[in-house]
């Protein structure tokens, strides 16, 4: 079995290099001046370790941060499967996707569908083969040959602006041409049960005169979890043509209604057929969440009348180079050079823009509001890195997506924890207020900071409904808002959260410290010592009434203070992960654990006994944890052996999914020689640069950051570190350091060295 798999994943890896060989999109489409855009590999990261053989990545067409990501659909999404999948060989349309993550449902999609002779509108009889041989695959554009089924060929093109997919169909030595809009299908409720199915009731309307077709989606696969209903919720859809239409209908489950105009229903397509000598079709489908004026002003806004796919493509191409092309690399590979830029274009996709016009549509209280707003958050995951990163290559987007949080906080009582439309309470910790915290103390402004202490101050102090008698384990269904379980009932008394009363109880514990740091931090910057004294203290406490001295490891407890068992209690990690989940005390754990030798000794058993595992999140800044216990030189080495083993520019080239752009984010910062191991302390900690040497043009910077490290490809320990010309003997920078351009110099060297490795010198 091993060994089938490792010829799976070799093929795989040839497959999609074969694909980027050819991936650069015809010089129509392209800016001649960019040229970080031409490593990006979308592809990296759609064959790693999930259940479907998906990494979690969507290849898709579509800007930073856009509303709609549009792919070319091999398979039907849901919670653990994504549209498209490089082992497919078959597209059955191109969908406009609203789905985050892959471990999180689809909501309001679209799904555009080329053909020619007779009008096929069931996914599982359109699929038209196709060659990856023959894909180009970008950031801006995308193009496919696709075999229709009843004899020659349809070039598909499409590139995508935030709200409006642009497509263009070539017919070639085929039968009468149509296209067709799917607007409801069965929905799958989850990877647990695939055969657990909703039948959203949309509708459809097919306007001639207008060359329109339109409709709506009420489909939010993620429904059967969280706390609000968002009864009125829809995706609303406008495709608009080129070509005046030959006769058109509606289909529901098959079964066609010839020259019908409109139709509410389940299993609900509309479509259009036109004249057999017809060669192109293009079609904009402009997206809403607040209606189908809404989609077709947006339409006009963004893709008006007249407007060339290749104008769309290179408008979306500009955007993305815009910050690609800000971070210019010397010294590596092809290869690297793939896998550092696609990991900079994972980075800058969530969370995804929900707003339009100046308006957005919220799940929270059902109304339509003024302002700016943000979905797809995958906090749990993103506070850890891909927030920081965001804050220094696109900080003119992270006002906007805290307002967002503090109107979801306005308009449904909290902060968000997993916002996905609305709330969806998955993952644990009330980790918003680690991102609003970090926001602040990088003096990010353009947002109510008292608002914002207020809706932190909650997440610490006022505990859940019913939260004596509700677990709140993983997905739990018909619960309120699970924000800090536990909070009430042992966790605000005793400093641990009970592992026999709540799901997940040790990692917890050990989150809502973190978050009660965060707290304090924000405490003191709005002035409020007191109570920054308070939760400062208590986030210094609270992980250690879990620090089990007899066995030297975490350990979740019961309401009357027994242990739970080693293996009890933990999210997506062990005892051993999360023993060394103390962020933001990291120099109370050393102490805890014996002193910096023992503690390095420990970390060294982690890593020499194969315990750290870099697909999940909790094991993300441990190897930096050897910097900070004087053994900086051990540090430099793991951080470039998980480099090397979990990362590269193949479809397996992810450890684990995305988990919208954490894992790059490791890796990016990883490149650069530091990392955020406590978000909210304004430091980061030094581990092992990648290159020769790294420029980047930081949008708020007067001068360029340059990251000097000489050698380094070969050379993965440091001798010394200069930063704006002062040597610095810690192994750690500030934010200050950095955000406003300088350089950082490393002097780099092929053998362990003294600097800030005192622990293991004077072992």
């Amino acid at each position: 079995m091993y060994a089938r798999r490792q010829l799976l994943v070799s093929q795989l890896c040839l497959l999609a290099l074969s694909v980027l060989a050819g991936q650069s999109p015809p010089s129509g489409f392209r800016d001649p001046k960019s040229s970080a855009l031409d490593h990006v590999n979308p592809l990296v990261g759609n064959g790693g370790d999930t259940p479907n053989g998906s990494g979690g990545m969507i290849p898709s067409t579509a800007p930073p941060f856009a509303m709609t990501r549009w792919v070319a659909q091999t398979r039907q999404n849901y919670v653990s499967m994504t549209p498209y999948n490089i082992t497919d060989t078959a597209i059955h349309g191109f969908q406009g996707t609203h789905q985050p993550a892959i471990w999180m449902g689809e909501s309001a999609q679209v799904v555009v569908v080329p053909g020619a002779g007779a009008v096929q509108s069931v996914f599982e009889e359109r699929g038209m083969r196709f060659s990856h041989d023959d894909e180009v695959l970008t950031p801006s554009y995308y193009k496919a040959i696709l075999a229709a089924i009843e004899g020659g060929h349809i070039v598909a093109e499409q590139s995508a602006t935030s709200r409006v997919g642009h497509l263009r169909f070539t017919f070639s030595d085929t039968a009468a041409p149509y296209v067709l809009l799917e607007a409801t299908r069965a929905s799958v409720m989850g990877s647990d049960d695939p055969a657990n199915v909703t039948y959203p009731f949309g509708s459809i309307s097919i306007n001639p005169a207008a060359r329109e077709i339109t409709g709506t989606n009420p489909e939010r696969q993620d429904f059967i979890i969280g706390p609000n209903a968002a009864p009125s919720f829809r995706g609303y859809f406008v495709a608009r043509f080129d070509v005046p239409f030959a006769s058109w209908g509606t289909a529901t489950n098959g079964t066609l209604y010839a020259s019908e105009r409109a139709r509410n229903g389940t299993l609900l397509s509309g479509y259009a057929t036109f004249a057999p000598h017809t060669r192109v079709v293009n079609v904009r489908v402009g997206v809403s969440f607040i209606s189908i004026e809404q989609a077709r002003r947006n339409v006009e806004a963004e893709v008006p009348n007249g407007t060339s796919l290749e104008k769309t493509a290179k408008k979306t191409r500009t955007e993305w180079a815009e910050k690609l092309d800000r971070i210019q690399v010397a010294g590596a590979s092809d290869a690297e050079l793939q896998t550092f830029y696609t990991g900079v274009f994972h980075s800058l996709q969530y969370p995804y823009e929900q707003h339009e016009d100046g308006k957005y549509y919220s799940g929270y209280d059902d109304a339509v509001h003024d302002g700016t707003s943000y979905t797809g958050y995958s906090i749990w995951d993103t506070y850890r890195a891909i927030w920081a990163w965001q804050i220094l290559l696109a900080p003119e987007r992270i006002p906007g997506m805290v307002q967002s949080m503090l109107q979801d906080y306005e308009e449904g009582g909290w902060l968000p924890m997993w916002k996905n439309i609305v709330e969806t309470n998955i993952m644990v910790g009330t980790h918003a207020d680690s991102l609003i915290a970090e926001a602040a103390l990088k003096n990010i402004t353009g947002f109510d900071l008292n608002l914002a202490y207020k809706a932190v101050h909650k997440d610490a102090t006022v505990p859940p409904e019913n939260d004596s008698t509700i677990s709140y384990s993983d997905r739990e269904q018909g619960v309120g808002y699970e924000v800090r379980a536990g909070l009430s009932t042992v966790y605000a008394a005793k400093g641990w959260v009970a592992d026999d009363v709540h799901s997940e109880a040790g990692s917890r514990t050990l989150d809502y410290a973190y978050d009660d740091f965060a707290v304090s931090v924000l405490a003191r910057i709005v002035g409020n010592t007191e109570d920054s004294s308070f939760f400062l203290n208590r986030s210094m406490v609270a992980p250690f009434t879990i620090y089990n001295n007899g066995t030297g490891f975490m350990e979740a407890r019961n309401a009357d203070g027994a242990w739970a068992g080693e293996s009890a209690g933990w999210t997506e990690g062990d005892k051993w992960a999360y023993s060394f989940d103390v962020v933001h005390a990291v120099d109370e754990l050393i102490e805890a654990r014996g002193g910096k030798a023992k503690f390095v000794e420990s970390l060294d058993e982690h890593f020499e006994g194969g315990h750290n595992d870099h697909s999940n999140e909790p094991s993300h800044h441990i190897p930096y944890l050897y910097s900070l216990a004087g053994a900086a030189s051990k540090a430099q080495s793991q951080v470039r052996q998980i480099a090397k083993v979990d990362y590269n520019n193949t479809v397996t080239g992810l450890a684990g999914n995305e988990d919208c752009g954490q894992m790059s984010a490791w890796y990016l910062f990883g490149a650069l020689g530091f990392y955020p191991v406590n978000p909210v302390s304004g430091e980061y900690v030094i581990g092992s640069p990648f290159y020769d040497e790294v420029t980047i043009h930081l949008p708020m910077a007067k001068k360029p950051l340059k990251i000097i490290s000489s050698g380094a490809p070969n050379k993965p320990y440091i001798k010394s570190l200069t930063v704006n010309g002062h040597k610095r003997l810690d192994p750690i920078i500030s934010h200050e350091d950095i955000v406003q351009g300088g350089t950082l110099e490393f002097e780099m060297s092929s053998k362990p060295e003294a600097w800030a490795s005192a622990t293991v010198v004077n072992a």
